[in-house]
């Protein structure tokens, strides 16, 4: 057979909720030692305080900048879209009273079946307190988030089938959008529960708005590059090629040696950094010559460990996920290809509801780059424009050749001025 030549690799990789002050809050309600010896590599240390850099030690040949959010609010679908370029100043609700009464009576009609709560609170909790009901009774448990403009449907996999649930989302939000709620989102929380342990798993399916602007992922398909979406990312913005959510641990590969850090292995980050794995070994083995884009979202630190205030969690969380970007970098890169690792968000800590919980923050968020046999950044690609999101898609957009097309096609013009040039 003819060995396969295929185009550059780019893999972003969003550490969900890791703002740069979040991540200095961390580190200083973490007094122990934190082990990130790739992330520190990749220049994360010199985006901290300097009270912080001693524990985090970079070096100056990183390519690392602080980015800055355009779009309004802080969330994860706004975060995600705005890297390939979409700039969201729209303003959304949070729904601190539960949703409205018509809201819940029309949605019940449309999908056949009664819900219950109908209250704000975090996941953990809205299951814990209706698990029984739903399992006997088969009635979704529906929850506004405390820091996000969306809805929550929780729900048993043993009780109501995955694919219904997921049915079930895309009715709820279709039925905000037409009453005009300021919603965002809806996402069904599928759970297990086994030995009475409650596991929320990777079966989740996030009902997102319609996208209606081009995107990076939309352009890149017409210049012939492959995209691949990790996890929760196929949900949040359309187009991609493949999408790739793994749920099984019969999917993971004990060579990776993949750990679970949560002592009830509740841990959905094993999952998408096996699928990244996939994404990457299909763009060396598979026919690609005009390259790759995959983007992987690891979870944890926002869902898990981020909104309850698990810092030990975090850190632990943050540990793993170094060592499986070292892994990456060492064996599944090929020469020239790049790997790209930010966040979507940052998480702030309050205590307005009688404990400590992180609600999502409009934050500066790590930028950290590199190219697989470079010491330094090539000077070609260059940070144009630190204010925005979108730089992470202007970045990729300058290594397959087609950044203008990118900045004209997302009106993007405002943000980048100066012209790169595009095949």
């Amino acid at each position: 057979m003819p060995r396969i030549i295929n185009g550059t690799t780019a893999l972003v990789l969003v550490l969900d909720a890791i703002g740069i002050p979040t991540i200095e809050y961390i580190l200083n309600n973490h007094k122990g030692s934190i082990n990130l010896p790739n992330l520190a590599s990749m220049g994360l240390g010199k985006l901290l305080d300097v009270k912080f850099q001693d524990r985090i030690r970079s070096s100056d040949d990183s390519f690392a900048v602080a980015l800055e959010q355009a779009s309004v609010s802080a969330d994860s679908v706004i975060g995600h879209r705005e890297m390939v370029g979409v700039i969201d100043t729209r303003s959304y609700n949070l729904f601190h009273q539960g949703f409205p009464k018509e809201y819940i009576h029309r949605l019940e009609e449309r999908i056949r079946r009664r819900l219950i709560f109908n209250r704000m609170a975090g996941g953990d909790k809205a299951i814990e307190l209706n698990y029984e009901e739903h399992e006997k009774t088969g009635h979704p448990i529906i929850y506004a988030s405390i820091c996000d403009p969306i809805a929550q449907i929780a729900m048993n996999e043993d009780t109501i089938p995955v694919e219904e649930q997921h049915r079930i989302a895309e009715i709820a939000l279709n039925l905000a959008t037409e009453m005009d709620l300021g919603m965002n989102r809806v996402i069904s929380r599928a759970y297990t529960r086994h030995e009475g342990v409650i596991k929320r798993t990777e079966n989740r399916h996030d009902a997102t708005l319609p996208i209606e602007q081009k995107t990076l992922v939309d352009i890149l398909k017409l210049q012939g590059v492959q995209t691949a979406a990790v996890a929760k990312v196929g949900d949040l913005i359309p187009g991609f090629y493949d999408k790739l959510k793994y749920t099984s641990k019969d999917e993971l590969d004990e060579k990776l040696g993949l750990k679970f850090v949560h002592p009830e292995r509740k841990d959905t980050n094993p999952y998408s950094a096996q699928a990244t794995v996939k994404a990457l070994l299909d763009a060396k083995e598979k026919e690609r010559p005009k390259g790759s884009l995959i983007l992987s979202n690891f979870v944890d630190t926002d869902a898990l460990y981020g909104h309850p205030h698990n810092i030990e969690g975090i850190v632990k969380c943050l540990e793993e996920a170094d060592r499986v970007i070292g892994i990456i970098q060492n064996s599944y890169l090929m020469l020239g290809d790049v790997i790209i690792v930010t966040a979507d968000h940052g998480m702030k800590y309050k205590n307005d509801l009688g404990y400590i919980y992180g609600f999502h923050n409009k934050e500066p968020v790590p930028l950290l780059v590199r190219m697989k046999g470079y010491l330094r950044w090539p000077q070609e690609f260059t940070l144009r424009n630190s204010k925005t999101f979108a730089s992470v898609g202007d970045l990729v957009s300058q290594i397959f050749r087609c950044s203008d097309r990118y900045i004209e096609e997302c009106s993007l013009r405002d943000y980048f001025t100066h012209e790169t040039g595009c095949e």
